[in-house]
């Protein structure tokens, strides 16, 4: 490789790494308000910093390192649900790439690590959410191999007389 284009390292993340995950997973829920996500970035930093060090207990939790500096992140577990299914599932919670690196196979390589995380703890599938209108992400999915497997549908609740569309004999 020319030594101007530097290959990341993917790898687990370390206790040590919580604290740059931690802000690094701020600069991703402040990117996501711009697609209506209601999580509050700056509020939720500590709560997420101990999430992620639930991950990285759990050897969940993986960082892309390019010449040593943290510019990227991912978060993925195997979903735990109350009800019997026919499949394993992992889900990954997390994935982020520090924008001045972004298109450089860095996310690719992040989310291949997360698939074999998963995968070697006997999952089937990888299940995944994006904001609908982030479509950079969406694009990103579906060049990945992804598909739409559930559709989440938001209604505001506040003035909902302007926002029914049907008629009351339609109720």
């Amino acid at each position: 490789m020319p030594p101007n284009n530097p290959q990341p390292t993917i790898e687990p993340a370390s206790r040590d790494d919580l604290d740059t995950l931690a802000d690094m997973w701020v600069r991703l829920a402040r990117d996501q308000r711009q697609y209506e996500s209601a999580v509050r970035a700056d509020a939720n930093r500590e709560t997420m910093r101990e999430t992620l060090g639930a991950y990285q207990v759990a050897d969940g939790l993986f960082v892309a390192r390019l010449e040593g500096d943290i510019v990227g992140f991912a978060s993925v577990s195997i979903e735990r649900g109350t009800l019997e299914l026919d499949s394993t599932r992992g889900m990954l919670s997390n994935i982020y790439v520090e924008p001045a690196v972004r298109g450089r196979g860095i996310g690719t390589a992040l989310l291949e690590a997360a698939e074999k995380s998963v995968a070697e703890r006997g999952a089937d599938e990888l299940l995944l959410e994006v904001m609908a209108d982030n479509e950079a992400a969406r694009r990103f999915y579906r060049r990945e191999g992804y598909d739409e497997f559930r559709v989440t549908m938001a209604r505001s609740l506040e003035d909902r007389g302007e926002n029914d569309t049907h008629s009351k004999e339609d109720g």
